[in-house]
């Protein structure tokens, strides 16, 4: 109750009204796209998670309707149900047509937050259908319903709740008017929700999911320690429990976990207030200095290395993983996103509280430290020996633009990038089809010659000594990993066309994986596609049809029903389509499927190519188990 009382209308600070928010949607929230869509859910999750990091919170529910609208409710004490008293309305109803109106202005109500200062509420408002709160305080149940951000009546009481003390409930149906799909995904709000529930230790989330039946807890009694260790599941990994970091006083709040594992990618992980800084910025520079100070200084002080061996930050970090979670009352983000935290006192304090924890923690773990700084050192000769390797690459013209292109490469006639295509076909016969069947104008053929090398198990001098990876690099002319330069890439749509059986799908992975691990940007700037040759020939007299699933090709058999007998052909390979029929298939423009890649989550992505293309035999066999009732177009 005392809190409560502390809690009021008048803790609600108003800055500005809502408008433009209808008209100018994307400066509120990115986007109208799928993107912009998850993120109303995420700003009414926001505020809950608020409640809960101020202690007041100790659960939250997240469903998604059959209809695609989206129900958040939380334990949380309830927004304030007094008259504002200059606005002569009720806090709720500020709250939620205010732009820029919320309790986290005056630093009482909220030591820290993760919302969007107040925004994210009223936005969601604004940009819904309909939106119905209801708040209970004191038992007492509130009711205010609004239809695209205007209220239709003022807060009502309804009546009481003897379930529960406090809490606020918004259920919201996004606008059809606003967003170009409003159809709320559960692969999207999953992982953010689980991902919450590791930020912050014992918060209890509950997910229900009407339109496919699911429903799930998330709670973490370990937090980020137990984070880690879901990375990591089925990894090698050292230390053998993860190095753990916690410092708080008043303003500040910093835990860290690290541990190392077997492979060759970092992943860091860093939040602040609960957003995910995926730009990294002060907290994560802090944190890096302190980490190569400290293996640097043991590793001397331990003799370890000679006086004049230096690790770089790049040796120290290979196969390093990190999760920084930091909670500070006045965040400066960086940008509209958030996506950089540029709080300049910030990176003294993580240095400082790293730097003192890490000396602690080896001092007392003396073997540990030793194959941390044994593991830096092979990173490091593997290094100077890539770098080796790219000189040598470079001297003989292989991965210079301004050298000469790969024999196998039929290059188009134009030279501008934003016309070109460049197809990566599977094996010589079907690239000698595409070769004869294409537009030469602005399509190019690269066949491969078997399978490409698995780039997951293998370190970059490696990589950069296979013959097709090698023609590959060069075709696209952009270079790789920190050399690569958008502006030289010489053609704006990349597009796989492989076989459509089990071999053509291991090579189209392998490309996959390697785009993702060298060539991330490619993806992430929609360069890179998946052709999409048909699967059936369905034959009709004279009349020829193509089917690309099995639902098409029962349709088309249906329609033709009837006219005759049907001569279906199922195409195993490219090499079954002459010239003609793979250009009226999979490459005229007009006529073609073809599907950009994507990144949605880099860490789902992340995950799934560690899993599927490293070393480790049980956690694959596992996934295999798990979704062999998924797979179709099994060859046997």
């Amino acid at each position: 109750m005392a809190e409560n009382e502390k809690y009021t209308a008048n803790s609600i600070k108003v800055l500005e009204g809502l408008e433009h928010v209808r008209k100018r949607p994307s400066m509120y929230i990115g986007s109208t796209n799928e993107r912009g869509l998850h993120h109303l859910v995420f700003e009414v999750v926001d505020n809950s998670i608020d409640e809960a990091m101020a202690g007041f919170c100790t659960e939250i529910k997240v469903v998604i309707h059959k209809d695609n609208s989206v129900t958040v409710k939380d334990n949380g004490r309830g927004i304030p149900v007094d008259i504002h008293p200059k606005l002569g309305v009720s806090g709720v109803e500020v709250a939620l047509t205010k732009l820029n109106a919320g309790g986290k202005f005056d630093g009482k109500a909220y030591h820290v937050s993760g919302g969007l200062h107040g925004v994210g509420v009223s936005v969601v408002n604004a940009l819904s259908e309909y939106l119905i709160v209801k708040v209970t305080r004191d038992h007492i149940v509130y009711r205010q319903e609004f239809k695209r951000g205007k209220p239709i009546y003022p807060l009502k009481e309804i009546g009481r709740s003897e379930e529960t003390e406090s809490g606020t409930e918004i259920t919201f149906l996004p606008d059809k008017e606003i967003f170009e799909t409003i159809d709320i995904k559960e692969s999207i709000i999953k992982p953010k929700l689980k991902e919450l529930a590791y930020l912050n230790a014992r918060l209890k989330i509950i997910f229900v999911n009407e339109k496919t039946g699911l429903t799930e807890e998330y709670y973490s009694e370990g937090g980020i320690v137990d984070f880690i260790k879901e990375i990591h599941e089925g990894q090698q990994v050292l230390p053998p429990e993860p190095i753990y970091i916690k410092k708080e006083d008043n303003d500040f709040f910093l835990e860290i976990v690290l541990q190392y594992n077997s492979g060759f990618n970092t992943d860091l992980r860093s939040f602040v207030n609960n957003i995910r800084t995926i730009d990294g910025g002060t907290h994560e520079s802090g944190f890096r200095t302190a980490l190569n100070r400290v293996i640097n200084d043991q590793a001397h002080q331990l003799k370890l290395i000679r006086d004049s061996l230096v690790l770089t930050a790049d040796d120290i970090k290979e196969g390093l993983t990190a999760i920084i979670n930091l909670r500070i009352t006045e965040p400066q983000f960086e940008g509209q996103t958030k996506t950089r935290l540029g709080n300049a006192d910030v990176k003294s304090k993580v240095y400082a509280a790293v730097k003192e924890e890490l000396n602690k923690y080896f001092d007392r773990h003396i073997d540990e430290i030793k194959q941390i700084v044994k593991k830096a050192v092979l990173a490091q000769n593997a290094r100077l020996a890539a770098r080796k390797a790219k000189d040598l690459v470079r001297r003989k013209n292989s991965l210079d633009f301004s050298g000469r292109l790969p024999g196998k490469l039929a290059d188009c006639t134009t030279n501008d990038p934003k016309e070109a295509e460049l197809y990566i076909v599977e094996g010589e016969s079907a690239g000698g089809s595409a070769k004869q069947g294409r537009d030469r104008k602005f399509q190019a053929i690269l066949p491969l010659r078997g399978k490409i090398l698995n780039v997951e198990r293998a370190r970059i001098h490696n990589v950069l000594s296979n013959q097709e990876i090698k023609n590959l690099i060069i075709s696209l002319g952009c270079g790789i990993k920190e050399e690569f330069t958008p502006e030289k890439l010489r053609y704006h749509k990349v597009i796989i066309m492989t076989d459509a059986d089990v071999d053509g799908a291991h090579i189209r992975t392998l490309l996959l994986t390697f785009f993702f691990r060298y060539m991330r940007e490619l993806i992430e700037n929609g360069y890179l596609y998946i052709a999409q040759p048909p699967l059936y020939r369905i034959k009709m007299g004279r009349k020829i049809y193509y089917a690309f699933s099995d639902e098409e090709l029962k349709r088309i058999l249906k329609e033709i029903d009837g006219e005759g007998k049907a001569e279906v052909q199922r195409y195993k390979g490219l090499g079954e389509m002459d010239p003609q029929q793979l250009w009226e298939t999979t490459m005229d423009p007009a006529r073609r499927v073809i599907l950009r890649v994507t990144i949605r989550e880099a860490e789902e992505a992340d995950r799934l190519f560690d899993l599927l293309m490293g070393d480790r035999v049980e956690p694959r066999r596992r996934f295999i188990e798990e979704h062999a009732n998924e797979v179709v177009n099994l060859d046997i």
